[in-house]
């Protein structure tokens, strides 16, 4: 029963992020001019005093928007670029936006503007001669969705994870009370959540206030791909080199920790340990997927997608904890995680690489 709960709660959170309404953002919509622009970018600067100068503020339904200290200034501007064919790393700024049209670059502005405004205005007012807006060539697909539930499953299957909840499990199943290594098993899970849920939101409002770079989304994309091939690499030739997992160093102490964990209320607090010491080999995957959110999703979607996100995350160790409650051996367990740890790990590189390419493309 606890396991279909869970299940709809997962169900719940894919509607309201497939079926909330998401504002569409179109430069038809009235018939106005957006320049693009940011502060302390010299090229901006020329076209706003040529603006200025040409009294083309008042002659014109020109919107000023400045992009780099205003998250959803930035967000309009990829989607508009982006909408009509433009790469995200060939978008930049001065640039303005009226109809299909974009002119990017003080040049292309001072030599093109009042020629394609008056084209654009007089379109708007003569509707026999309006054409409706082209489809973009190379249209943005809507992935983001796709990528979070196959980052999640990176992180869920991740043998970090599966490696200390069973050590947990084993140790509060020794004091011969299976009732409280499946609430301590609950608490563990619900911990490691509410502590990935809560560096999520705050990594991201960081992105969001630091301003957001097209170059730091292209090296968000890189990381995906090293991430992929590091992980492929621990399927061909494991332990050698780095490995995608918990330093061996650390696991003497990290097991003394969990080992200190006899109650729920215990386990619920190594959670919070526990979570920082796996930062090194879970947070690849989480940080791709942040990345990916700041650059193309508001406050409130993106807390639905963290949501999802660290609920898939957790799930598996919820399922071990009810399947040990149940009478499963986790000794077992650790058999079965220590025979699969390879394709584990190449599960992990085929979807982190098709990850890093998906951004780098830009088709999210």
């Amino acid at each position: 029963m606890k396991i279909n709960k869970f299940i709809l709660i997962i169900l719940n959170v894919l509607f309201f992020i497939l079926f909330i309404p998401v504002p569409k953002l179109s430069a038809q919509e009235a018939p106005k001019i957006y320049f693009f622009y940011g502060t302390g970018c010299p090229h901006c600067s020329v076209i706003e005093n040529y603006f200025a100068k040409e009294d083309f503020f008042n002659k014109y339904p020109i919107e000023k928007k400045e992009i780099f200290s205003n998250r959803e200034n930035d967000l309009l501007f990829s989607r508009l670029l982006s909408e009509r064919g433009i790469p995200l790393n060939q978008q930049g700024v001065p640039a303005v936006v009226m109809g299909d049209k974009v002119l990017m670059g003080d040049q292309p502005i001072i030599e093109s503007f009042v020629s394609e405004a008056d084209r654009y205005l007089a379109q708007l007012n003569n509707p026999v001669e309006n054409q409706p807006e082209r489809e973009p060539l190379f249209p943005k697909l809507n992935l983001t969705l796709a990528a979070v539930i196959g980052a999640s499953i990176v992180d869920a299957i991740n043998p970090c994870a599966f490696a200390v909840l069973i050590i947990l499990m084993t140790t509060i199943l020794a004091t011969g009370d299976g009732k409280k290594a499946l609430y301590a098993g609950f608490a563990f899970a619900f911990s490691i959540f509410l502590s990935y849920f809560l560096m999520g939101i705050g990594l991201y409002q960081a992105l969001g206030l630091g301003g957001f770079s097209v170059l730091f989304f292209k090296i968000v994309g890189w990381l995906a791909l090293i991430l992929g091939l590091l992980n492929l690499k621990d399927y061909f030739w494991y332990g050698k080199g780095f490995l995608m997992e918990v330093p061996l160093s650390w696991r003497p102490k990290l097991k003394s920790l969990i080992k200190s964990a006899t109650t729920p209320l215990g386990a619920f607090g190594v959670g919070f340990l526990v979570s920082l010491i796996l930062l090194p080999c879970t947070s690849g995957p989480y940080i791709v997927i942040l990345g990916m959110l700041a650059s193309n999703t508001l406050i409130g979607k993106a807390v639905l997608y963290l949501l999802l996100y660290n609920l898939i995350f957790v799930s598996p160790m919820l399922l071990i904890s009810y399947a040990v409650y149940k009478g499963f051996d986790p000794n077992k367990a650790e058999e079965i995680r220590q025979k699969r740890l390879r394709t584990l790990h190449l599960i992990a590189g085929i979807l982190m690489l098709a990850m890093g390419i998906v951004i780098i493309r830009g088709w999210v």
